[in-house]
């Protein structure tokens, strides 16, 4: 249930080309294998992930020493882990894991590196400056301002005229958020930006746990109906896709399941838990079964990239929705054709099955929410009201509510019987992901702008602004902000966090004295009314 996002893919990752030279001279790691290296095993082994051995190995091939000292035998290929590693017969242990092979010529230019003596070779001179990991990286960060209804009284805060509080933090550009998902209970949300998942604790407004092994952007989040699980869907565009399993109880990564060539773009429970459908850009959308870690059916349906899927309500089919402009539902048994809803002019981005199982939505960038009959296979109605690309659409519990995710900068709710609209949320920033809480209360969005929103479903109001930053390893950097200006956040935020009244500073102390009030935050969070804040002369 995911939108196309190409700036995504452009602005976070590029991939190196690699062409074999023609020369006959030995080849050296700067000049023939690292390229190679960069295009095939750096995505995972790399220093970024050398702590986490699920990920990498316990490997880094950024660096001549981490390769050499880890993988190779000079002189000696046929005994070096890294050539039996590409050869590897089975398809499950071969490296690239859950990728096509090695070029054959590639392997022989990595056997002839090695039993030349696999020598370093002349760092090219674009190398040479590039700053060592003991010395911090120095980026450019933009300012990121956050706007309250909060207004001191005259003298509260200085000489400065009353004006509404803001909150600058120089943390921008944020990536993205893509992804948002409630847990079954409600207690949980978990969000997801560029390589990096946050799970927020409703009832404290505070980050439970922060997920950095992942690769590349997180297209979907879902948890799983008991709520033990948590499926985390993404990948490298172009090169793999990266599809995780992790235990909620402790954190722990419990599966990678391996099988896409290409971004993962969605993936949905079945209703018993046992099976999981993810949706590629490779064109297929693959049945998982939990238990075996192993899948169970590849649709070949489609002929283009699959952005969305969803398992009925009762398990037993699929739909799924296509770039090829077409919505697919199929036998979850046997992957046998029910229906192809078609007569589309542009992308099919998401899907949504009601839970009753009466009802298909998709959406895409055709804007309008065209609702279908699962048993006849016709379009019933089409609702407009984005006017532009809808990225996601999703049912609440009991079917009653709607939601839709736009890049008009909003998120749309509508009754979930007949269609009919019942509010417009304004988040300000393209939106690409909505979920319903189970309770049908509140509604978490996920935008361009790197922020997610908690609004009261009933009133359409906001409730909550939610920011997590990149940090080390799954330490968290994270704000809580509410429209009234309450804030609860991770010390280094609140001591580099800026507050100005009408463009000029005030006392930040003093601000976090009145405003600082995780317990506040809280009670927001849970749709109670606030009173304005104190502040002291």
């Amino acid at each position: 249930m995911r939108v196309h996002r190409p700036f995504l893919f452009s602005f976070f990752v590029c991939f190196v080309c690699f062409v074999v030279p023609t020369s006959a001279a030995e080849p050296t790691y700067w000049q023939e294998v690292r390229p190679v290296l960069r295009k095939y095993c750096t995505a995972c082994h790399n220093a970024r992930h050398l702590a986490d051995r699920d990920v990498s190995g316990g490997l880094a091939f950024d660096s001549y020493d981490g390769v050499v000292k880890a993988v190779i035998t000079a002189g000696k290929s046929a005994d070096s882990r890294l050539i039996r590693a590409v050869l590897q017969p089975d398809s499950e242990k071969r490296m690239p894991l859950a990728a096509t092979p090695l070029p054959a010529e590639t392997i022989d230019l990595l056997r002839r590196w090695i039993d030349a003596g696999a020598k370093e070779g002349t760092r090219p001179p674009s190398d040479a400056a590039v700053v060592t990991t003991s010395v911090p990286r120095r980026t450019r960060k933009l300012d990121v301002t956050l706007t309250t209804t909060a207004v001191p009284p005259k003298g509260a805060l200085g000489p400065t005229a009353p004006g509404k509080l803001e909150l600058t933090l120089k943390v921008g550009p944020l990536a993205p958020v893509a992804a948002v998902a409630f847990s079954p209970d409600g207690k949980l949300l978990a969000t997801g930006s560029y390589g990096r998942v946050t799970v927020w604790d409703l009832a404290t407004m505070k980050p439970a746990r922060v997920l950095t092994s992942v690769l590349g952007a997180v297209n979907d989040l879902r948890f799983s109906p008991d709520g033990s699980l948590l499926a985390v869907a993404g990948g490298q565009p172009s090169a793999k896709g990266d599809l995780r399993l992790v235990a909620v109880a402790d954190w722990r990564l419990v599966a990678n399941l391996a099988g896409h060539q290409d971004v993962v773009f969605s993936a949905s429970f079945s209703p018993d838990g046992k099976r999981l459908a993810s949706a590629s850009f490779d064109k297929t959308v693959r049945v998982w079964d939990i238990a075996s870690r192993k899948t169970d059916l590849t649709l070949t349906g489609h002929s283009d990239f699959v952005y969305s899927v969803a398992f009925s309500p009762d398990g037993k089919w699929l739909a799924s929705a296509s770039k090829d402009r077409t919505v697919k539902l199929v036998d979850a048994a046997t992957g046998k054709s029910r229906f192809t809803f078609s007569g589309l002019d542009q992308d099919v981005l998401t899907v949504a099955i009601s839970p009753d199982g009466k009802s298909v939505v998709s959406s895409g960038f055709e804007s309008g929410l065209y609702w279908w009959n699962p048993e006849t296979g016709l379009r019933v109605r089409v609702q407009g009201g984005h006017g532009v690309a809808v990225h996601e659409v999703c049912f609440s519990k009991d079917g009653s509510l709607v939601a839709s995710a736009g890049a008009d900068r909003t998120v749309r709710l509508w009754q979930g019987k007949d269609g009919a609209p019942l509010r417009t949320l304004s988040v300000g920033s393209v939106v690409y992901a909505t979920a319903i809480g189970p309770d049908g209360k509140r509604v978490a969005s996920g935008s361009f702008d790197g922020l997610v929103r908690l609004w009261d479903v009933a009133t359409g109001r906001p409730l909550v602004t939610l920011l997590s930053l990149p940090s080390s390893g799954d330490a968290a950097e994270w704000l809580a902000l509410t429209p009234e200006g309450f804030a609860a956040g991770s010390p280094a935020v609140a001591a580099t966090g800026r507050w100005a009244m009408a463009g000029q500073a005030v006392p930040a102390e003093a601000v976090w004295k009145a405003l600082g009030r995780p317990e506040v935050v809280a009670k927001a969070a849970r749709g109670e009314t606030l009173a304005a804040p104190a502040f002291g002369k």
